[in-house]
């Protein structure tokens, strides 16, 4: 990663560089700095690779090769010998002024979006870098022509939401990004303008399983605004990665006509599990289950059940924290938690080691019902079983604790600014 000569005078903000003179070898003015072009690179700071000069209604490019210095007051190229054709952006390329400054970004220090002020320029030998930026909302009785900078954060902060396609490669592939949790997506996700809103989703887009996992984070009304703009072979894919719980939700908010086309896009496994869970209510324990868990017949050895849970690397890890057996006729026999699986001699019969009278759920049980039995019991997953005692599916922990939070509560604002740093100013947090 490039570091900040902090010995170099040689560094200023954007701001003050914008509509300076652009000046030939002899000092005569050609034009006026429009734009800086940067290229990005992850991990490292944006090096300058042009600018855009204003010279009369034209706008032409210079390669950072003819430019002998930058200052905060003046450009000074080390030829005349300009092309006047007009401008065109290529690919890869980032211009500062139009892609950046007054355009939002993620924080992903805090995981907020917020807006780019100023943007500070350094020198780090013969090449310059965008190295910070200004995240500060300036006061607005300010008179000067830029906003006096405030400390300014290192740019590798952050990660830019350009919205221009040549250049969303890079951005795609930062590591910056891949390191965010699907629940922090979604939250930018949801706290995003429409063009935002789909830069963010086409960084997930090549990552199906990430795609699923922001997709079931996302709030009910955003996830089918989204979904109702896709295709329908689109959608299947998404809820074919989802669990099948998520994936039955979404279904039911999907418009009515699609329904039947979407389901039978889906794999046959989801498919069967999706319609298995669709003919109860969002609201009751058979609404709430999923179909992931472990279950082996109650002579399995302890160290089989082990075993099963480390390889079911496709199910969802809350659901293994509970291992069931069951009798020979497929009935509920026992529960066992991991971690008393864990200790106990790998040798033994689940039937001796497990509650041969574990608590469950009946799928009608509404939501109430499951929490409060959760709590009393301290259970990390309920079974829900039918009217034989097979089990139907499992409640995790999670699902019961959203369904039981206030949806005002589920989503409020849970970011916190880091000790000693400024909040998110109010501008910023409102999009504009």
């Amino acid at each position: 990663m490039s570091t900040k000569d902090t010995s170099s005078a040689s560094r200023f903000m954007l701001s003050t560089l914008l509509r300076q003179p652009v000046l030939d070898p002899k000092g005569n003015q050609i034009g006026v700095l429009a734009d800086v072009i940067v290229r990005l690179r992850d991990g490292a700071y944006p090096t300058l690779s042009g600018l855009v000069v204003s010279v009369g209604n034209t706008q032409i490019f210079t390669t950072v090769e003819d430019v002998a210095d930058i200052d905060a007051d003046r450009v000074r190229l080390r030829t005349t010998k300009l092309d006047l054709r007009p401008f065109s952006r290529r690919e890869g390329e980032v211009l500062l002024q139009e892609d950046v400054l007054g355009h939002r970004l993620i924080d992903t220090e805090r995981t907020v979006m917020v807006k780019a002020y100023d943007i500070e320029l350094s020198r780090n030998g013969d090449t310059w870098e965008a190295t910070g930026l200004d995240v500060h909302k300036p006061r607005w009785f300010r008179t000067e022509r830029s906003h006096k900078p405030h400390a300014t954060r290192d740019w590798n902060q952050f990660l830019p939401l350009i919205g221009h396609k040549d250049s969303s490669k890079v951005r795609s592939e930062s590591a910056r990004f891949r390191k965010m949790k699907p629940a922090q997506i979604a939250d930018l996700i949801e706290d995003s303008s429409d063009k935002e809103q789909h830069e963010l989703l086409a960084q997930v887009h090549n990552d199906p399983e990430l795609e699923a996992d922001v997709f079931e984070e996302l709030d009910d009304d955003r996830q089918s605004r989204i979904l109702k703009d896709r295709s329908d072979h689109d959608v299947a894919d998404v809820l074919a990665h989802m669990r099948a719980d998520d994936a039955a939700d979404a279904v039911m908010d999907l418009p009515q006509e699609r329904r039947k086309a979407i389901l039978a896009l889906l794999p046959s496994t989801q498919h069967a599990k999706v319609m298995a869970l669709l003919g109860y209510h969002d609201a009751t324990a058979g609404g709430l289950m999923g179909t992931d868990y472990t279950a082996l017949p109650s002579t399995a050895t302890v160290a089989e059940a082990i075993n099963s849970v480390r390889t079911a690397t496709a199910q969802q890890p809350e659901a293994l924290t509970t291992i069931y057996s069951l009798h020979p006729d497929g009935t509920l026999a026992g529960v066992i938690g991991l971690v008393q699986a864990l200790q106990s001699d790998q040798d033994k019969q689940l039937s001796d080691v497990s509650d041969a009278e574990p608590v469950s759920a009946q799928p009608g049980d509404d939501i109430i019902e499951v929490t409060t039995t959760m709590a009393d019991f301290n259970l990390l997953t309920l079974p829900v079983l039918d009217a034989e005692r097979r089990i139907l599916g499992v409640i995790t922990v999670d699902d019961a604790l959203e369904a039981a939070i206030p949806s005002d509560w589920a989503r409020r604002e849970h970011h916190r600014a880091a000790p000693g740093s400024n909040h998110v100013d109010s501008e910023t947090r409102a999009g504009h």
